[in-house]
């Protein structure tokens, strides 16, 4: 963790803004039930990834929408890893981040998919996840 970073909860304005981030995606869920239920859980969230990936629903250069689903990816991280969303501020602006209490651990899903995609690679989201997951508990297990 870098001296530099203040990191602060979520205001109303934040979790505004990062329900924009995922309403593009969730909007691709509209008039599917099974869909919309589907994506209430991790695997469902992953699931809804995966195939707006796949299906190139995204161009590399919809970076809000890209990263929406890196929003997503951290929904369903901080679901399964009891990590909590917060805000970091640092000398570049404002983040949004994912911070495991009373350790060091901090995540930046936000650009994890994003950077992934504008450098033309393939993002397998379950391999992502499951290996932040396991990188969690490594570095859980080192801090405790």
């Amino acid at each position: 963790m870098n001296s530099d970073q203040r990191f602060r909860d979520l205001t109303d304005e934040d979790r505004k803004w990062l329900s924009d981030q995922r309403s593009r995606v969730e909007q691709l869920l509209d008039g599917n039930p099974d869909a919309q239920r589907k994506y209430q859980t991790s695997a469902g969230k992953l699931g809804t990834i995966r195939a707006v990936l796949e299906g190139g629903i995204f161009r590399a250069d919809q970076t809000f929408e890209l990263q929406g689903l890196g929003i997503i990816l951290g929904d369903a991280i901080s679901a399964e890893m009891g990590v909590d969303w917060k805000m970091v501020e640092d000398q570049y602006g404002t983040s949004p981040c994912l911070a495991l209490k009373g350790t060091s651990v901090v995540l930046y899903p936000q650009t994890m998919i994003s950077k992934r995609v504008e450098r033309g690679e393939t993002v397998d989201v379950f391999n992502l996840f499951n290996w932040l997951c396991s990188q969690i508990d490594e570095l859980k297990a080192k801090e405790c």
